[in-house]
């Protein structure tokens, strides 16, 4: 086992990673509430816990990963009030809620696929665990920490924050956050602005509820993580993740909701990946740069000047810390482009060059050592809290050798067959095992089927909602490319011009 450490956002330290239960390692991971298509941001996120996942399998720990579906109780709010996201997205495109959550829990895996993200070991859902959500919140009413009030039950942030520290995550003052919060609908159900919802009343009208010993109803946002995350890793547990706009509110109510029920914060180590702004903006869709992976992939949006391999959207995302702002833009899409192909074609020529090599026995020459040093130098940064940044680094110098060995620059007897072994094995084990990259030709051809999949199933979208206009964009354009689409008895198929 390595000596990793990691910036934990609940003691805002570079700690040493000790595992509760090690080699064994319990990764909770926050997953998409699939009322719409993830957003690049979103797969940024899931790329970083990708690679964070592949690391410690890589560096010998059993990792249980665990990335939930939230498929029922997200609201529109912080507090746990306003619509339910699933419900809303259900009623503009005339279809019952679950219909939702399949189409775009469907089309979530899609992506995951493109950008070659392990599956997690366990997928809970929220409407999956309802029984275990409302367990939950009867130990907080009966320890004092919630309240139910009108067939709705909120958490007492107040009663909680006597013997607690609510806010120890994001530094938030309670005193602040209630002066802050202004009326809003069913506030005068509440002891506090605050307090928060674990369980909601519903109308007749709506379509998701269940019953619980508070009326029929559903569960809060907040408290499916709680209930999911302890069930399967334990009351606690060694690293909880999710993206930076998720510490405030809902990891904060985690931490709460978990001490309140168990006495534990749940995860040891909490783990928090940064924003994406493009071309110096954050992403949204009122500025016109909010770009689905979709469109990457396809270059169809004003902003983009061709289509980008998600392998290419990838490799952006890792040369920038996980914990850090990053910037997209055309140049750096590019520049990540032309990186990729130069590691990718590195790789490959140290995978099936034979050298004339060095005799062992003469001990290590100069090329020998800096080789072995920007390889060994790569686990460190590893370690130093999954500094892939560094790592690429390293790598781009190791292919400057490998392409002075290929130009005869450097003369092979320079190396030893050790040296070699190490750079095919630094290659396979960071490029493709780690960082979960593909070769760039392979990626293409395998996703081509699935891209095209991706526009066919925005099109019929588009159709269902009457866009026709979208609808005969997809098809004009696709056949100025040469590729026509034709709708037929089982569904839309296409087939080249050419």
């Amino acid at each position: 086992m390595s000596d990793l450490h990691i910036y934990n956002s609940l003691t805002r330290l570079k700690e040493k990673f000790v595992p509760i239960h090690a080699p064994n390692v319990g990764l909770y991971v926050c997953g998409p509430t699939v009322y719409s298509d993830a957003h690049i941001g979103n797969i940024r996120t899931f790329s970083s816990f990708d690679m964070i996942h592949r690391y410690l399998v890589h560096s010998g720990y059993k990792v249980r990963y665990v990335r939930n579906i939230t498929d029922a109780g997200h609201l529109t709010n912080e507090r746990g009030e306003g619509v339910n996201r699933m419900e809303s997205q259900a009623k503009l495109e005339s279809l019952e809620p679950m219909e939702i959550v399949q189409k775009y829990t469907v089309g979530f895996h899609a992506i995951c696929d493109l950008f070659n993200l392990n599956p997690p070991t366990i997928e809970p859902t929220a409407t999956g665990h309802i029984l275990e959500q409302i367990e939950m919140i009867e130990v907080l009413i009966q320890k004092g920490y919630a309240y139910s009030v009108n067939g709705s039950v909120y958490f007492d942030v107040k009663a909680y924050q006597e013997n607690h520290n609510y806010g120890i995550l994001s530094g938030r003052n309670i005193d602040e956050l209630i002066a802050g919060y202004r009326d809003l609908d069913g506030q005068e159900e509440k002891k506090n602005s605050i307090d928060f919802a674990l369980w909601k009343a519903a109308t007749p009208a709506h379509i998701m509820q269940w019953r619980s010993p508070w009326g029929m109803g559903f569960p809060g946002w907040h408290l499916e993580c709680s209930a999911m995350s302890t069930k399967y890793l334990g009351n606690e547990f060694d690293i909880h993740g999710g993206g930076m706009d998720l510490k405030f509110p809902h990891h904060e109510c985690e931490i709460a909701q978990n001490e309140g029920c168990t006495g534990h914060q749940g995860a040891r180590y909490w783990m928090h990946t940064n924003m994406l702004n493009f071309n110096g903006q954050k992403m949204s869709k009122s500025l016109g740069n909010s770009i689905l992976p979709a469109e990457f992939l396809t270059g169809n949006h004003p902003l983009l000047d061709k289509a980008y391999s998600p392998m290419v959207v990838k490799f952006l995302f890792l040369q920038t810390h996980y914990s850090s702002e990053l910037d997209i833009n055309i140049k750096g899409l590019q520049d990540a482009e032309k990186g990729l192909k130069r590691l990718m074609d590195a790789r490959k020529e140290i995978l099936h060059a034979k050298y004339d090599v060095q005799n062992t026995n003469d001990g290590k020459s100069e090329m020998d050592m800096q080789i072995e040093k920007l390889c060994i130098d790569c686990k460190e940064f590893m370690d130093d809290d999954f500094n892939t940044a560094r790592v690429i680094a390293n790598l781009f110098e190791l292919s400057t050798i490998i392409n002075s060995i290929k130009g005869g620059q450097i003369n092979t007897k320079e190396l030893s067959g050790e040296s070699v072994a190490l750079l095919r094995k630094t290659f396979d084990a960071y490029l493709l095992h780690i960082f979960g990259l593909q070769p760039l030709e392979e990626n293409n051809s395998t996703a081509l089927d699935q891209v095209m999949q991706v526009l066919i199933d925005l099109r019929k979208d588009a159709k269902v909602k009457k866009d026709f206009a979208t609808s005969d964009k997809i098809r004009n354009e696709l056949a100025a490319k040469g590729i026509q689409l034709k709708d037929e008895k089982d569904g839309t198929v296409s087939y080249s011009m050419n």
